[in-house]
């Protein structure tokens, strides 16, 4: 009786130091995107695993997955519904099978620069976009900045006029569709590893993108011309599985957060400071012409593109949209 007591007594000593073994494990957290490590997304990714297993260690651990190397542009929101990654950061306009309203972001002409891209996201009406898609699973944590968005072709755009006829390669976004409709140009879904080839091989003319993504990937020097008409914006929103985020310790979560919002200032700040120093690069390379609109001109692209805003009022709201305008005038 004694022995198997005792047997008895060493088993449950066993499972309970396994338990409690397993209990201190640190959490894991796999941040999966699809851009390079050298831009503002991927550095941002960097700093927040440094952070977290500086601040948290043996509490949570953080592995990044760069370049699409875990998972690709069309596979990572999938994953991340399925938990088979906690944290991704796509661009705000793979969001609209989510909520319409996000869509604002894609809006042409809406925000004059980046400034009030800014105020907007840390407005109420803002905030309260990260929240939107928590029915769905998503949790947004918060907004990356890659920059303003330039138009780039092989003829010179200088009046919406120019744009006619052109092929532009776009994200899969149906406000980004109805921009280029506006200008009487052709609209074309690729993913943006194609993109080089399909300006090198003419399958496109021409590109939006902030100056960061046209250096990095050497659109430059399939470009003729970029216009800087900072039209848009092309920012990411790092988001979490809702049930993934609300199902850890509170402590935890609060000191993520934390880390994230500090991550977010850096990222930002990097990134303004990159697409400077990239249109540099472009200019230096002398491969592109980089054309600067008037104040007149630029309005007259913002025109020509308004009737995309009254076409998504219905499903973006019409004070949002106003909220957003009103945040080009600065406090």
């Amino acid at each position: 009786m004694f022995k198997f007591t005792a047997k008895a007594l060493v088993c449950a000593l066993s499972l309970s130091i396994a338990g409690l073994a397993q209990a201190a494990d640190p959490i894991s957290i796999k941040f999966s995107h699809v851009v390079a490590e050298h831009t503002p997304k991927g550095q941002g990714a960097m700093l927040f695993k440094k952070l977290v297993e500086e601040r948290m260690a043996g509490k949570v651990t953080v592995q990044v997955y760069p370049n699409s190397s875990l998972f690709g542009d069309g596979k990572e929101m999938e994953a991340l519904l399925l938990g088979d990654v906690q944290i991704i950061a796509p661009s705000l306009a793979k969001f609209e099978h989510y909520t319409k309203q996000i869509q604002i972001f894609d809006l042409p002409f809406l925000f004059n620069d980046i400034n009030a891209v800014d105020r907007f996201q840390q407005s109420p009406e803002g905030k309260s976009l990260l929240t939107s898609m928590e029915s769905k699973g998503i949790t947004g944590l918060g907004y990356w900045h890659n920059g303003m968005k330039q138009l780039s072709a092989n003829k010179k755009l200088v009046e919406p006029k120019d744009a006619r006829g052109l092929k532009f390669r776009v994200q899969a976004s149906a406000v980004l569709d109805e921009q280029f409709k506006a200008l009487r140009a052709a609209p074309r879904k690729m993913s943006f590893a194609e993109v080089y080839q399909g300006l090198q091989t003419g399958v496109v003319n021409g590109a939006e993108n902030p100056y960061s993504n046209i250096y990095s990937q050497k659109m430059h020097e399939v470009q003729k011309f970029i216009t800087e008409s900072d039209h848009g914006v092309l920012d990411y929103m790092v988001i979490t599985n809702t049930k993934f985020w609300d199902g850890l310790p509170e402590d935890i979560r609060t000191e993520l957060t934390a880390i994230l919002a500090e991550v977010t200032v850096e990222v930002n700040k990097q990134a303004g400071e990159l697409n400077q120093k990239d249109k540099q690069r472009i200019l230096d390379a002398g491969t592109t012409e980089i054309v600067t609109l008037t104040p007149e001109q630029r309005e007259e692209w913002r025109e020509a593109m308004r009737p995309v805003w009254k076409k998504f009022e219905g499903e973006i709201g019409a004070d949002l949209i106003k909220a957003a305008e009103a945040s080009n005038k600065a406090n």
